[in-house]
């Protein structure tokens, strides 16, 4: 991390609140799909695992969500925190997108973070499933972008 990197709290160790405050913002930062953005919140060398594919650093990751957002159109997320000790937290997410042709899924899954001690996620494991839906199956119907804090969350429809 470059001295120039101010720390990104909530700082681990997390409590209830301060985990559920750093989903919220994974969750509002990925909905911008702004690759660059989004690996801001990673150390410089953060290691993922994204369903069957393994990354490490920032670089990989821009490229990696660049990909991801050019296929997966329209992409709306949403994330719930499952647990949380120390310097990790697990969470729990479904998000909707359509492809080039318009055909419309939902993807769940978990995660799994690990925080260094200025609060950037050093180690991302993601397990990941893709549904099919039908475009009246939908449930989020939010404006591209962060999910308006009414709109329910994944308990809530269900999911």
């Amino acid at each position: 991390m470059s001295d120039q990197e101010k720390p990104r709290p909530p700082l681990p160790p997390f409590d209830a609140s301060s985990a559920a405050q750093k989903v919220r913002m994974a969750e509002d930062a990925w909905n911008t799909r702004e690759p660059e953005r989004v690996s801001l919140a990673y150390t410089r060398d953060s290691v993922w695992r994204n369903r069957s594919e393994f990354l490490s650093g920032r670089d990989a990751i821009v490229q990696f969500l660049t990909r991801k957002w050019n296929k997966e159109l329209d992409y709306r997320l949403i994330k719930e925190l499952w647990a949380f000790h120390g310097n990790r937290i697990a969470v729990r997410f479904a998000y909707e997108w359509h492809d080039d042709s318009g055909n419309w899924f939902r993807a769940y899954g978990n995660e799994n973070w690990e925080f260094d001690d200025q609060g950037f996620m050093r180690r991302r494991i993601a397990s990941i499933n893709d549904l099919p839906i039908g475009a009246t199956d939908r449930k989020y119907h939010w404006a591209l972008g962060r999910r308006p804090d009414d709109h329910p969350g994944l308990s809530a429809l269900g999911l």
